[in-house]
């Protein structure tokens, strides 16, 4: 078989500026707490987690003094920072400047819709570490959609602020969009600027992905997807290989590989999410046992 491994895969900068921020501390101190999971893939937990890195929760952190705690890629509510003044900890924070962009974006809509005119919608995964600090921009009041279904919490007769998680498709925005779009239109008869403030705020680096992957799964015969189980990003960028080459596979590790898969003739691509490290895309390949200068770069 020919493996290539996908170089625009793996970690986005984002993540990897969270996690050289954890290494030098630890290189230092030899122990970091990090609120909430680094990145979303258990295998380069576990690895940290050797050096001493102790992932908290939410629910832990009020327990904590006198300490310092990593603030992950994916942002923080204000209540986060506030509770680490007052119980002295010291915050390493790692928010990526894009999803700081978009908390100010999002808290500056908030201050122009408070006196009810208007709303604040975030088309983004409920619960999701990155949309929690988004929603706390706004006291916990914007309303967060995925599907059709999410938009009856819309009162389309007032302005809608839009924005999106930054780790969303553009194939999923632009059908939110759409039909946003198109209550608004039912219910007003037109869609002025006024009535909807659409802030196409996609993380790029993540978005550009989806073509190049789209490439990348008819170059192959078999595309091998690797990433965390908890990905959002994965989930998506798994299913934009899935729908390419039908003969995709998602794996967590190399342990999850199935020879019934592969042919020996078979053009075999390695790719993976932002919250993908390199290293086990690597593994992945070994575990293909070619010898690692096939291993395309």
């Amino acid at each position: 078989m020919k493996v290539i491994i996908d170089q625009g895969s793996g970690f986005c900068f984002g993540v990897v500026y969270a996690i050289d921020l954890a290494e030098e501390e630890l290189i230092r101190t030899g122990h970091l707490y990090c609120l909430g999971d680094i990145v979303h893939n258990n295998m380069e937990i576990e690895r940290l987690e050797k050096k001493g890195l102790k992932i908290i929760k939410h629910e832990q952190l009020k327990d904590l003094r006198d300490c310092k705690v990593l603030i992950r890629a994916h942002g923080e509510p204000p209540e986060t920072y506030q509770l680490a003044i007052r119980n002295n900890i010291e915050l390493i924070d790692a928010s990526c400047p894009v999803v700081l962009k978009l908390q100010n974006r999002i808290r500056d809509s908030f201050e122009i819709t408070s006196d009810g005119d208007g709303q604040v919608v975030i088309y983004g995964e409920k619960g999701h570490a990155e949309v929690n600090g988004l929603v706390g921009q706004t006291h916990d009041e914007a309303i967060v959609v995925k599907t059709e279904e999410d938009l009856e919490k819309i009162d389309f007769a007032r302005p809608v602020h839009l924005f999106s998680q930054t780790t969303k498709s553009t194939t999923g925005f632009e059908k939110m969009k759409g039909m946003i779009r198109e209550r608004i239109l039912n219910a007003k008869g037109e869609v002025g600027d006024e009535d909807f403030d659409l802030n196409d705020t996609l993380c790029r680096q993540v978005s550009n992905r989806e073509p190049h992957l789209r490439r990348f799964a008819n170059d192959h015969d078999v595309i091998v997807f690797v990433s965390g189980k908890k990905s959002s990003n994965g989930k998506a960028l798994y299913t934009v290989c899935r729908d390419e080459n039908p003969r995709s596979y998602f794996i967590s590790g190399p342990g999850e590989l199935d020879p019934a898969w592969f042919r020996d003739d078979d053009s075999v691509g390695i790719c993976g999410a932002t919250s993908t490290p390199m290293w086990l895309m690597e593994d992945v390949a070994v575990k293909l046992k070619l010898p690692h200068d096939e291993v395309a770069g």
